[in-house]
């Protein structure tokens, strides 16, 4: 369960940088004028679902992990499902629901908790610490592929870069790429991903009348 939270809260790290990686300070102006017409087409967007492939790879640990999973975000609220397990945040909770072992961790969000990520706060996650270049251009099955590369400025930091990649013609991100100091590597690719969908009134509430034989864990 640990690691599958621990999986769960990478893959929303890298939704951080998957979907506002604008509010990066800017240190390449080409990269910056790219990542600003990303900025421009999100900043109209009232709700976004995205499918996406996220693997887990390192040859020297033997670990090679794929999983399929979606989100859906809306403002300060969002429903992230990925191996199983469904995270909903509706301002004020967040609700870990796991059906394997039918169980429910509630925890209060508090903004001075680094670990604590929600769409808003990835607005500001990344706006220091990093540098940025213009990098490579590949073709991926017809598409043109720009990836801009961001280096961490903290020596410290486990990451030793991570790469956005950039659809040129639709302006929207296709993949990012995270490269571990120990070889891990993380990506997460965009299956699909839809604006302005017809979303219910009760879409990031969550209802415990649905779970009634799970046990569910107040944290805090």
């Amino acid at each position: 369960m640990n690691k599958i939270i621990h999986n769960m809260k990478k893959c929303l790290a890298v939704f951080a940088l998957l979907l506002f990686s604008y509010s990066i300070q800017a240190q390449d102006k080409k990269a910056k004028n790219l990542l600003d017409q990303v900025t421009a087409k999100i900043k109209t967007y009232e709700n976004i679902v995205i499918d996406f492939k996220y693997t887990l790879n390192n040859s020297k640990e033997n670990i090679n992990q794929e999983s399929k999973g979606n989100v859906t975000m809306k403002g300060n609220l969002f429903v992230l499902n990925l191996m199983g397990v469904t995270k909903l945040f509706d301002g004020k909770k967040t609700y870990t629901i796991n059906p394997e072992d039918e169980e429910i961790n509630i925890t209060k969000f508090n903004e001075k908790d680094e670990s604590s990520i929600t769409p808003s706060k990835m607005l500001t996650f990344f706006n220091s610490g990093y540098k940025y270049v213009w990098d490579i251009l590949q073709d991926v099955k017809g598409r043109k592929i720009q990836y801009i590369k961001l280096i961490p400025i903290n020596a410290k930091d486990a990451r030793k870069e991570i790469l956005l990649g950039i659809d040129n013609q639709t302006k929207n991100i296709y993949n990012v790429i995270e490269v571990g100091k120990n070889g891990t590597k993380t990506i997460l690719t965009v299956n699909s991903f839809k604006t302005n969908q017809p979303l219910s009134k009760n879409q990031f509430t969550f209802e415990a009348s649905k779970y009634p034989k799970y046990y569910i864990n107040k944290l805090d």
